[in-house]
């Protein structure tokens, strides 16, 4: 009994320890925030912070963690969403398809391998899109050819609260 004390005793500021990083932790999950860059219903991508963030109005945005394009994709300006899809097809853009000829010139949407994942929304301007992804591993990174990627549940939840010709601000 005695060494079971002595066992729990260790533990116990090991757990507090560990709860203390974990609430001091960076936000890691989409969250409100206060923000007022923007205009309500606005979409502002932080390309630097790898963050999404969709205005609320009131000063208050929803927070998105993202991941974006990696060094030489990264693009800035203004765009508008141009169409909403759920689980798209994917065929490579020229220059993906240049870099990585394996990839076949169609992968059906719902496959695990279509790196659009639930949903995306194309942007005006160009080939990108804002949307899922099949590699949640990859949020938060400088990964992309410019695409915006969200973790699946986040890109349905924006996917639900904007429509064709939203305001995307990309910085």
């Amino acid at each position: 009994m005695r060494n079971y004390v002595r066992l729990v005793t260790g533990i116990v500021p090991v757990i507090g320890v560990v709860a203390a990083a974990v609430v001091a932790a960076p936000a890691q999950a989409r969250e409100v925030v206060n923000f007022r860059e923007a205009a309500a219903g606005t979409i502002v991508i932080k390309s630097n912070e790898r963050r999404l963030y969709y205005v609320m109005g009131d000063g208050r945005a929803i927070r998105y963690p993202v991941g974006v394009g990696r060094n030489g994709k990264r693009w800035s300006g203004k765009a508008y969403i141009t169409g909403k899809y759920r689980r798209p097809a994917w065929s490579p853009p020229r220059e993906v398809k240049r870099d990585k000829p394996q990839l076949p010139d169609l992968i059906p949407g719902g496959s695990p391998r279509n790196p659009m994942g639930e949903a995306a929304m194309t942007l005006s301007g160009g080939e990108y899109a804002i949307h899922g992804t099949n590699v949640p591993g990859s949020i938060g990174g400088f990964v992309s050819y410019g695409c915006i990627r969200m973790y699946n549940a986040d890109i349905l939840d924006l996917f639900a609260r904007v429509s064709v010709g939203t305001t995307v601000l990309v910085q």
